[in-house]
């Protein structure tokens, strides 16, 4: 079976998390850079890696990295690449993004003009055409330049990996399902335990939760690029790995999860997509503002985006908004809060200083995660 290397980009701030994921599907990490991590894998990691990391944006496959300081040598570098092996003859291929970062390269269409002629013409020594039809199945390239080192990946995903299939209507400013994933994942919430999200518009949080508590893979609702692949990816593995995540599902988990929003129309939203994901039975949403959250349990966590600025146009409301978040801490002195936030009087409205906090990107927006970590709760103490 072919090995290569695989990139897997997350967003920036959470490449631990994703390094962790990809551990624990059993492949051996590579080196982890600014908003990537690279493992070592074969054909069926492919397949698995898109079926079940939560955090990472798309999987490609490492053709070649080489240093280029102009574009003869960038060509000369994609030129001895042994594209064969990749695309064959009838397959449609292209430069889907180019990107550059501190080097002398930095045009992303004259990259991408570059790179698709180099391909051309080492394609074309190899089968004997000057003509390529591209009839074929997509096999898309993303070229990442980073001081004048170039990496070309091959892009199996497609559709970025946060685009689960559960979402396709949403709430304005929605968190991508990755990023929510990942977030809860920098918690100690497991599924036992209970967990709310006073903020939940189309209900991402408290879906990406549920899907964790019931062990569901998150490609298991979306197709990608691969598949169609079978010279680099035996069809089977595809059926067999899909196959495998079903049989996973726990079925009868034991959750308490909860969404609520101030939005009727927003909690509508989410129990549709909830519906899409096969976890609305593990769900309970409703129409309820921040001042009302409460909770029948001692010991639990709540993950959330509150508004920020980007979501509602009036700054006014953001101080109102984060003392409530502050009294529901007052009233829930047990539980763990965990809020992503650019609003920079967050944590003075709120009335309290995180114990912690992180940066992260939320897509180009950089944001704090606030962790209001709550007492462990005595061995045993669950969902009651």
């Amino acid at each position: 079976m072919r090995r290569f290397d695989v990139i897997c980009p997350c967003h920036f701030g959470l490449e631990a998390v994703l390094k962790r994921e990809i551990q624990e599907l059993g492949y051996e990490i590579a080196r982890t850079e600014d908003g990537r991590v690279i493992f070592h894998g074969d054909p069926d990691a492919v397949v698995r890696a898109n079926l079940y990391l939560r955090t990472a944006e798309r999987v490609l496959i490492d053709c070649a990295e080489f240093e280029a300081h102009s574009f003869d040598e960038l060509f000369e570098g994609i030129k001895a690449v042994a594209w064969e092996a990749y695309i064959p003859r009838n397959g449609r291929f292209w430069v889907r993004k180019a990107s550059s970062v501190n080097s002398k390269l930095f045009s992303p269409r004259d990259i991408q003009a570059i790179v698709k002629k180099a391909m051309v013409d080492q394609l074309s020594g190899v089968y004997g055409i000057t003509h390529f039809e591209e009839d074929g199945d997509e096999y898309p390239i993303r070229i990442f330049i980073n001081k004048d080192h170039v990496t070309v990946g091959l892009d199996t995903t497609g559709a970025s990996l946060h685009k689960r299939g559960y979402r396709p209507a949403s709430t304005e400013a929605p968190i991508a399902e990755n990023l929510a994933a990942a977030l809860i994942m920098l918690t100690p919430w497991k599924a036992g335990r209970y967990f709310t999200d006073p903020f939940c518009g189309s209900g991402t949080f408290a879906i990406e939760a549920a899907l964790m508590a019931s062990n569901t893979a998150p490609g298991l609702h979306r197709h990608f690029t691969a598949e169609k692949w079978d010279n680099i990816i035996d069809g089977a593995l595809w059926r067999d790995n899909t196959e495998e995540a079903y049989s996973l599902i726990k079925q009868d988990a034991e959750c308490d999860i909860q969404g609520y929003d101030i939005d009727a129309d927003a909690v509508r939203i989410a129990r549709g997509n909830a519906q899409r994901a096969g976890v609305a039975d593990m769900i309970h949403f409703q129409a309820r503002p921040v001042s009302e959250l409460s909770h029948h349990g001692k010991y639990g966590f709540v993950v959330t985006n509150p508004p920020y600025g980007e979501r509602i146009g009036d700054m006014d409301e953001l101080p109102y908004i984060y003392r409530e978040i502050g009294e529901a801490m007052k009233r829930m002195h047990t539980w763990s809060f965990y809020l992503i936030t650019s609003y920079e009087d967050a944590e003075r409205n709120i009335g309290r200083k995180a114990s912690k906090n992180r940066k992260v990107y939320n897509g180009m927006l950089q944001t704090r995660y606030l962790l209001y970590p709550g007492p462990k709760p005595p061995v045993g103490k669950g969902i009651k």
